[in-house]
């Protein structure tokens, strides 16, 4: 575990960058830094494309590039640097928290950390581009819903096995998910599958989605679509071309044209972003 804790002047860096003063572990703790995270640091792709093409980067960035890029560009990430950066904050601050990994349409292709604090454990997930701006609670007797304009996602009960679901509706009809199971992962366990997420067919070098979470409410572009919910209702817009793409980009996500120019340069189709395929 000491190898995922962060330098004090890195942990200062996250913290500012969150608004959140360092406290010790607590639930309500937890859900400021979760809340914190989700409002302000994106689930986005941007950055993944625009790394790659400018720095030729197809592994995670670093820490230091990761909290930069949010500094300086607005950036955030996708699920693994997103939850695997969230959890080495976590484990910075003392937490009781461990790495764990998901199957979606394959097997053990997504992170996410599951937290125990006060007598309880959760499922943190700061990278499925989902609107858990609290900490979801394991120890469930019924099945546990969070509601965002046209989406409705639903968290099971563990089974016989200890492993959650988490299944997403949109408009009333099932769409992804995901069956998280609490077996401990290192970062390493992730390298095929991180490798794979940058191969010329993946689905995060295809398809577009920033993402940002707000108390009800949020913004998403999926592709050539806006998409803003608040409460039980979801308004979408079809952007008219590139040019608007990356104007709303820019002011909806404070991203700087220039970066999300080069990102996007060479795109010319894009295909659902929630096509099973892993982050």
């Amino acid at each position: 575990m000491s190898g995922e804790v962060l330098s004090r002047p890195l942990l200062r860096q996250y913290l500012e960058t969150l608004g959140v003063a360092e406290k010790s572990p607590s639930r309500n703790a937890l859900g400021e830094l979760v809340q914190a995270h989700l409002t302000r640091v994106p689930f986005e792709n941007i950055s993944k494309l625009y790394y790659r093409k400018h720095l030729d980067l197809t592994n995670l960035p670093t820490i230091q590039q990761y909290l930069d890029g949010i500094a300086q560009n607005h950036f955030g990430g996708t699920c693994y640097s997103n939850n695997y950066y969230f959890y080495r904050l976590l484990v910075s601050l003392g937490y009781d928290v461990k790495l764990c990994a998901a199957d979606m349409a394959s097997p053990a292709v997504h992170a996410f950390s599951l937290v125990r604090v006060e007598g309880r454990e959760y499922l943190v997930d700061t990278g499925y581009a989902a609107p858990f701006l609290s900490p979801l609670p394991r120890d469930l007797t019924t099945d546990y819903a969070v509601e965002l304009g046209r989406d409705r996602y639903v968290f099971k009960p563990q089974d016989k096995n200890g492993c959650s679901r988490l299944d997403l509706y949109r408009d009333g009809v099932l769409k992804h998910g995901y069956l998280a199971r609490p077996e401990p992962r290192q970062i390493e366990d992730f390298s095929g599958v991180i490798q794979s997420s940058f191969r010329p067919d993946a689905t995060f070098l295809n398809s577009l989605l920033p993402a940002r979470f707000y108390p009800g409410r949020s913004v998403v572009i999926h592709n050539f679509s806006l998409i803003e919910s608040q409460g039980t209702v979801s308004e979408i817009r079809q952007l008219q071309g590139l040019e608007e793409l990356i104007a709303t980009i820019e002011k909806r996500f404070e991203m700087p044209r220039g970066v999300v120019t080069e990102a996007l340069s060479g795109q010319q189709k894009f295909r659902d972003a929630w096509d099973g395929a892993s982050p």
